[in-house]
């Protein structure tokens, strides 16, 4: 089936062939031909972008267009063929399309969505002692979901701003204590959600509120280095640079390693 969805696409100019994004994708959906990194076939690409922050010379980009459904049981084939792992989930082709699929279903509507400041008593936003536990939330502001938050929001002005992947705070066990004080959270998924929509959303944020620093949080797995890709390209749309630190979260909730950008 042809629908609307997101597609990878390979600048050759800016294509070294230097093949870091090969196993950066799960799904084995590219190739070195010639040179140059090539799109195997349509079904073999989610457009999710896993890829996208292992290109050390930015000639992978993700764009919407027609093309072929994603299909997970050829996925499954064709990497059985090149002696690879099968990745435990994919997404469903009715998930990727962008016409009449839930990825393109906004979202919104939701009271839950509704802007808050969260300072009970003074509590709230303060740094707790170190290893505490059932001690004052140190979140300041609600919604944290980057697809939720507007770009006018009055918390995000002069702001230190937290751009974490959704499983860090999962996988990071201080991730409360240690990291969220003093920052306005923003979460999000670089795999699943649609990083088109991120990538203009955080260069309106960056655009309209004097931010003070970025830091971004990522897990160790392929997919989620994106958020710092999707980050790069909202610095280059806004014009404008801030002050940011790369964080990267191991799965056994180690930090190893923290880099400026």
């Amino acid at each position: 089936m042809i629908s609307k969805r997101k597609m990878i696409t390979i600048d050759e100019e800016l294509c070294n062939g230097c093949g870091q994004c090969i196993p950066a994708c799960e799904e084995g959906a590219l190739a070195i031909v010639d040179g140059k990194a090539r799109l195997v076939k349509e079904v073999f690409c989610d457009g999710l972008g896993a890829c996208l922050g292992d290109c050390p010379t930015g000639a992978l980009k993700v764009e919407v267009r027609e093309a072929e459904d994603f299909d997970p049981e050829a996925v499954k084939e064709h990497l059985f063929a090149l002696g690879r792992t099968v990745p435990d989930h994919m997404p469903s082709p009715e998930s990727l399309r962008l016409e009449g699929g839930s990825a393109a279903r906004p979202a919104g509507g939701c009271p839950g969505s509704a802007l808050h400041t969260l300072s009970p008593c003074e509590q709230a936003n303060v740094p707790q002692q170190p290893g505490g536990r059932g001690g004052a939330s140190s979140l300041g502001h609600w919604p944290v979901q980057l697809r939720l938050v507007p770009p006018d929001a009055p918390f995000l002005e002069q702001a230190d701003l937290l751009l974490t992947a959704d499983c860090v705070p999962v996988a990071l066990p201080d991730y409360h204590d240690r990291f969220v004080p003093g920052r306005v959270v923003l979460m999000g998924c670089p795999k699943f959600d649609n990083q088109l929509e991120y990538i203009e959303k955080i260069a309106e944020i960056i655009t309209r509120n004097d931010l003070k620093s970025i830091t971004v949080m990522e897990m160790e797995v392929p997919c989620c280095a994106s958020m710092t890709a999707i980050l790069a390209e909202a610095f280059k749309c806004a014009d404008r640079k801030v002050d940011t630190v790369r964080v990267t979260v191991s799965r056994n909730g180690t930090i190893l390693g923290k880099t400026p950008m």
